[in-house]
């Protein structure tokens, strides 16, 4: 007999759906080569020892519906594969999924029943049909209140997606608002959502910058708080200067058009996955191999 591990080891060896995987142990008493062998003579296989591969290009999207909207990341090994029309229509299926169902993970996207077949079949059977590491990455889906907006800006085709939520004010505004978002990197709205971790971190090196400077530990300590300000100054949304108007910032250029912030989400193609340097032969020449 297979273990539960035997499932979930085959899963992420092949791509292959959960009850593929149990009927190929159960078919080869749990021997996990033979039952990689038996997948791919299925023809299930096809996706086989791509699960290892380097996924950091991509498509960031957003997709709204009313008072709900959905920003999320899919990603491929090149960046070929991202303008694929295939790889394209996959990802604005994706969208429609992601609106349409209650879901809190990948894995509960990726388990929904569509018809006779889940979204990570689906998945897989791209995967093998164009022949590189495909993987949805991740997602955060917001709702509004009716006396809210979205406003929403993709860049450079899907590399960088922006989407904010303002309260009492207009699309324009929004649009405004998300298009900084994009270009500045913010990584929270306000000072109150740095992460503790952060901001620890960020004042540990300014004591230490300003100790260097021969500024003893008491001194140096209270010099942090005035030089804290900086850095929230680069890293929250209503403390950035805005980029349309530098002399004031983003949270009183909306608060001037009757609104205030009350959420952003950015994401950006690839950030945090460590990218393997290929040059542009090098790209070529594998998608080439890919297809004889």
């Amino acid at each position: 007999m297979y273990k539960a591990s035997d499932v979930k080891d085959l899963r992420e060896r092949t791509g292959a759906g959960m009850l593929d995987c149990k009927k190929a142990l159960e078919a080869t008493n749990g021997d996990i080569e033979s039952a990689i062998d038996y997948l791919r003579k299925k023809g299930i296989s096809k996706a086989e020892k791509k699960s290892d591969r380097i996924a950091a290009e991509g498509i960031c999207s957003i997709k709204e519906d009313n008072n709900t909207a959905v920003i999320f990341e899919v990603n491929s090994e090149t960046d070929f594969v991202a303008k694929n029309s295939e790889f394209l229509s996959f990802v604005d299926y994706l969208g429609d999924i992601l609106i349409k169902n209650n879901v809190n993970t990948v894995e509960d996207v990726l388990a929904i029943k569509d018809g006779d077949t889940t979204v990570n079949d689906k998945l897989v059977s791209l995967i093998a049909k164009i022949g590189e590491k495909i993987s949805f990455r991740r997602f955060e889906k917001v709702t509004k209140k009716d006396n809210e907006v979205f406003g929403s800006y993709i860049h450079m085709g899907g590399k960088i997606a922006a989407l904010v939520v303002l309260e009492n004010t207009n699309e324009s505004i929004a649009k405004d608002v998300s298009m900084h978002a994009a270009a500045m990197a913010p990584i929270c709205v306000n000072k109150e959502d740095v992460p503790a971790d952060i901001l620890e971190h960020e004042k540990a090196v300014i004591k230490e910058q300003v100790m260097n400077e021969g500024k003893p530990a008491d001194i140096a300590e209270k010099m942090v708080n005035g030089r804290i300000n900086k850095f929230y100054k680069e890293i929250c949304l209503s403390e950035q200067e805005f980029i349309k108007d530098s002399s004031m910032n983003v949270a009183t250029y909306v608060k001037n058009n009757g609104g205030e912030i009350k959420n952003m989400i950015r994401f950006a193609v690839g950030e945090g996955i460590e990218k393997k340097e290929e040059n542009f032969a090098d790209e070529v020449m594998s998608q080439i191999n890919s297809v004889n």
